[in-house]
């Protein structure tokens, strides 16, 4: 860990902080801290910023209840700027979104990196606005029972590929099982972050558990 005293605040004792999404890594917003909001931040473990243009402290989610809550804080090589990755509390941007960063300025025509984010996208797109030939807009049309179906199908076949040693089959197959359950999740209204969360708390079980074994 560095000292704080080897930070480098500007002529007005300030340093940006970046904020980013622990989870997603996604960028959320650019905000500034001073060296006293930087160490309450430190010690309450929530982003406190310093208002450049109310020239006053603010904790972020004081008013709104959007509290982020802080998981690292990590300076740059010249340690004159901070990424504060945090789990946040609801959205970052005061506009109600996500992320403060929705202006899109310039898009080349590289194809965006896969994600699963983008994926489940996808696939709610295909059930809100029904696309012909798709495979997809046939599973929902069909409904939850075919979709189960090919679950279970799907799974069946894991386990053959699994069983027969083959690894490229049967990380070919875990795909698809993958893609259909997601299918089965977008039909029960089941986000991503359901389950993020719910193996989340597993996690923390399992570290109880161990560490109680290791006492």
């Amino acid at each position: 860990m560095i000292d704080l005293e080897s930070l480098k605040f500007d002529e007005k004792g300030l340093i940006p902080a970046i904020v980013v999404d622990a989870e997603s890594k996604k960028v959320l917003t650019l905000a500034y801290m001073n060296r006293e909001s930087l160490e309450i931040s430190i010690r309450e473990g929530r982003t406190c910023f310093y208002s450049r243009s109310r020239q006053e402290l603010w904790r972020k989610g004081e008013t709104s209840g959007n509290v982020q809550h802080i998981v690292s804080i990590t300076a740059d090589c010249d340690r004159d700027a901070l990424t504060v990755e945090v789990v946040k509390e609801g959205p970052a941007c005061h506009l109600g979104t996500d992320s403060c960063f929705s202006n899109p300025v310039f898009r080349s025509d590289l194809p965006e990196p896969f994600s699963l984010e983008g994926l489940m996208t996808l696939l709610q797109g295909r059930k809100t606005e029904k696309k012909e030939g798709s495979y997809t807009t046939y599973l929902f049309e069909k409904g939850i029972d075919k979709i189960l179906k090919k679950v279970g199908e799907e799974t069946t076949e894991v386990i053959v590929a699994g069983k027969g040693g083959d690894k490229r089959e049967t990380i070919y197959e875990i795909a698809d099982l993958a893609y259909h359950v997601m299918v089965l999740m977008v039909e029960m209204g089941i986000s991503l972050e359901d389950i993020h969360q719910e193996l989340a708390s597993r996690h923390v079980i399992d570290h109880k558990v161990k560490q109680e074994k290791m006492v």
